[in-house]
């Protein structure tokens, strides 16, 4: 399993490597069902402490997103997609709010906004 770590992003590393999984179940990369590497083993692989991985699998069990098998390891959880949909275009909406006021308060327009979007839209393909 791929996850990229950034030690300058100002973001956590467990919630990067939380997050990062959360996106891969969330697309379907990480099927309902399949094991995830052992807390040991991804900490070994993106040379980070055990804790730290710990601590992304243990939000990921809070979330819904991952369930534990005792004396087996962490497996995805089978999750609702609305719901999951839901959640993220949540965090999409206060992102957006944040901008807005940023916006407002130096004097962008909305029409700017929108380019702004379009032109990140476009750079993502």
């Amino acid at each position: 399993m791929e996850i990229i770590i950034s030690n300058s992003s100002g973001v956590p590393i467990y919630e990067q490597i939380k997050d990062q999984i959360k996106a891969k179940i969330i697309t379907n990369e990480l099927q309902s069902g399949e094991l995830l590497p052992s807390i040991r083993n991804l900490a070994k692989d993106l040379r980070c402490s055990v804790i730290t991985t710990k601590n992304a699998y243990d939000d990921l069990v809070k979330e819904g997103y991952v369930i534990t098998i005792p004396a087996k390891g962490f497996y995805v959880a089978e999750i609702n997609m609305d719901i999951a949909h839901e959640e993220q275009l949540n965090k999409i909406e206060n992102l957006l709010d944040s901008a807005v006021i940023l916006a407002k308060t130096n004097n962008i327009s909305k029409d700017q906004i929108k380019e702004i979007i379009d032109i990140l839209y476009e750079e993502e393909k």
